[in-house]
C-alpha cells in the first residue's frame, strides 16, 4: 500500500469539503449538533446498560437487540463529531489514515444495520410462527452464532471493499464530501481502471439491500399471516407489537437512505442540502432508534422504570434509617 501512496502530488494531509454555513450560524449549528450527539450517546448507552444489568432482559431477542445501539453509536460517532469540528474550526483538514478509518466505520454501520435488522426479524419470525419450538431453535449458541455471522459478514464485505480501494494509486488530495466515504477515497486515485471497484461496489450495495429486504419481508409477511389467523385479538396485538420497533427502524433507514441517494441524482439539488441528506443516514437513526425501542418495547420500559425506582427508593430508605437511629 505504501507504494500506491508515493505519488508526489499526494499528501496524507487532505482537504475536505465543507458546509456553506453563515459565520453567525456556525456556533448554534455546532451546539445543536453536540446536543443531538449527546442525546444519542446517552440513550443508546442506557439501552446497552439495561440489557447488561437487568436479568429480565436476558433473552434471545435482547441479545440480538444489544448490537443495534452498539452499531448506532459507531455510526453517529464516526459521522457527526468531525463534521461539527470542521464547521467551527473552518480548517477542513483531515489526516488520510483517520479519513480511511471514518469511511470504514461509516460503511460498517450501513451494512451492519441492515444485517442486524434481518437477524432480528428472523428471531421474531421463529418466536411468533413457531412459539413452541422457539427455545429449542434459538439456543444460546445459535443466537450468538447469528450475531457473530451478521457482524462477521459485514466486516468481511466492507474489508474487501476497502482493500480494492487501497490498491489504487493516489494523486489527489481533496475529499469531495463533508465526511470520508469509499467513493470519495476512490476519487483520490489517478484514474485508471476502476471497473473492479465499481462492479464490487454495486454488487455489495445490491447484495446487502436484497438480502436484508428479502429476509425481513419474508419474516414479517409470515408474521402478519400468522397474526391474521389468530383467534384471540389480544394475542394478535401482542405478537404484532413485538415487531413494530424493528419494522419501524427498517422503514426509516430505507427512507433516509432513499432520500440521500435521490438528492445526489438530482442535478440542480443544492450541494449543502445533498450533504445534509447524506449525513442524515448516520445521524437520524442513532437518535430515533432508542426512542422507538423505549416507547414500543414494554420490557425495556419496565426495566428502565425499575432502575429509576431503585435510585429513588434506596436513598429514601437510608434517610429513614438515619432518622430512626437519631
Amino acid at each position: 500500500m505504501a507504494g500506491n501512496l508515493s505519488n508526489p502530488t499526494f499528501t496524507f494531509y487532505l482537504k475536505i469539503a465543507k458546509f456553506d454555513i453563515d459565520p453567525k450560524a456556525k456556533y448554534p449549528v455546532f451546539f445543536a449538533g453536540i446536543l443531538v450527539y449527546m442525546f444519542s450517546v446517552i440513550c443508546n448507552t442506557t439501552i446497552l446498560g439495561l440489557i447488561i444489568s437487568q436479568k429480565s432482559l436476558h433473552k434471545p431477542m435482547f441479545y440480538i437487540l444489544f448490537s443495534l445501539p452498539l452499531i448506532d453509536l459507531i455510526g453517529i460517532t464516526a459521522g457527526l463529531p468531525r463534521v461539527l469540528v470542521d464547521i467551527v474550526t473552518e480548517t477542513n483538514d483531515v489526516y488520510y489514515p483517520t479519513c480511511v478509518l471514518q469511511a470504514f466505520l461509516i460503511h460498517l454501520y450501513g451494512g451492519g444495520t441492515l444485517f442486524l435488522l434481518a437477524a432480528m426479524s428472523l428471531d421474531r419470525y421463529i418466536a411468533i410462527c413457531n412459539p413452541l419450538r422457539y427455545n429449542s431453535i434459538m439456543t444460546p449458541s445459535r443466537i450468538f452464532g447469528l450475531i457473530a455471522f451478521a457482524w462477521g459478514l459485514d466486516f468481511a464485505v466492507i474489508t474487501v471493499l476497502f482493500s480494492l480501494q487501497a490498491r489504487l494509486v493516489k494523486c489527489k488530495s481533496f475529499i469531495t464530501n463533508v465526511y470520508c466515504d469509499n467513493p470519495s477515497l476512490v476519487l483520490l486515485s489517478c484514474g485508471g481502471d476502476l471497473s473492479v471497484n465499481n462492479i464490487y461496489g454495486l454488487f455489495l450495495t445490491a447484495f446487502i439491500q436484497i438480502t436484508s429486504v428479502f429476509i425481513q419481508m419474508f419474516s414479517y409477511g409470515c408474521i402478519v399471516i400468522t397474526c391474521v389467523k389468530q383467534t384471540h385479538a389480544d394475542s394478535r396485538v401482542k405478537a404484532l407489537n413485538t415487531c413494530v420497533a424493528q419494522f419501524t427502524t427498517f422503514i426509516l433507514f430505507e427512507m433516509v437512505t432513499a432520500v440521500a441517494i435521490i438528492s445526489y441524482r438530482i442535478p440542480d439539488f443544492p450541494p449543502t442540502a445533498q450533504r445534509v441528506c447524506g449525513l442524515m443516514i448516520y445521524a437520524v437513526l442513532p437518535v430515533v432508534n432508542p426512542v422507538i425501542y423505549g416507547l414500543k418495547m414494554k420490557d425495556i420500559r419496565i426495566a428502565l422504570f425499575v432502575v429509576l425506582r431503585k435510585r429513588k427508593v434506596v436513598p429514601g430508605r437510608k434517610t429513614d434509617v438515619v432518622k430512626i437511629r437519631k
